[in-house]
């Protein structure tokens, strides 16, 4: 026995070509996550590693009940150009970002896969404006795009926080629990507030200049983290994800009104 272990069918990096011209796939996924600072416990990869997992697990459930998923090799670079006087942190600007999602959909379109997610992990990131530009050229291609941290309530956090903060470090705990750092040396988290009142409550929107913002690069306290919460919520929100995944590949995308 050569002790490796069994290929996923649903992860192309992981599949051959043998395979895929077998497999009438329904549904491509695309995790795209971000290259950045999470306070000093977490590392920069935080939201590739996570977005890729969740990706992965709820893909494979979702194979297991009979939908043809296939999940694209996650894009590492996210939009982090308030944060570019971090060293590091790697930017990738919404315009290369649209020019990249361009090209997967035309390959995706000339291929004959009818469907594709953008499954998204960082707060960054938005490609909504992109993919109403995008679904008017590739009429074949149905197009629809989610954050997995909006997915299922966060309520069972306590301080669920923003950036590195009480989920997102409860989460990594039960996926990569050997990339965080004691939470001894985490940093609190704390996060300076907009002084001019329509930011503050939201209603106003601007980019915040991070290392203006957090001393820490963090923004929330993970001090009250825990995998068995993060677990909690990781199975909670990989059932949901399947069971979209297992609609999308089933449904008719010029019949989704009721």
């Amino acid at each position: 026995m050569s002790g490796h272990a069994s290929p996923r069918p649903y992860v192309l990096g992981e599949t051959t070509w043998k395979s895929v011209r077998e497999t009438g796939y329904q549904v491509a996924v695309l995790p795209w996550g971000a290259t950045e600072a999470h306070n000093y416990h977490l590392p920069y990869g935080t939201d590739v590693v996570l977005t890729e997992h969740l990706a992965v697990e709820s893909a494979g459930l979702a194979w297991q009940r009979g939908a043809k998923v296939i999940v694209l090799p996650t894009i590492p670079f996210g939009v982090n150009t308030g944060q570019l006087d971090i060293k590091l942190t790697i930017n990738m600007n919404p315009s290369t970002q649209a020019a990249v999602l361009a090209d997967v959909a035309a390959s995706l379109t000339q291929q004959g896969i009818p469907r594709l997610l953008v499954f998204n992990g960082h707060g960054g990131n938005d490609f909504r404006q992109m993919l109403r530009e995008l679904q008017p050229k590739h009429p074949a291609l149905f197009l629809c795009c989610l954050n997995w941290y909006q997915v299922v309530d966060n309520g069972r956090f306590v301080r669920p926080g923003d950036h590195a903060g009480e989920m997102e470090t409860s989460v990594m705990l039960a996926v990569a629990p050997h990339l965080v750092r004691p939470l001894a040396e985490a940093g609190p988290g704390t996060a300076r507030v907009f002084k001019l009142r329509g930011l503050r409550e939201k209603w106003v929107w601007a980019q915040r200049a991070w290392r203006h913002v957090t001393e820490d690069t963090g923004v929330g306290d993970p001090r009250g983290a825990t995998s068995e919460t993060g677990a909690a919520y990781v199975r909670e929100l990989i059932e949901k994800l399947a069971t979209f995944l297992v609609e999308l590949a089933s449904c008719d995308p010029n019949d989704l009104y009721e």
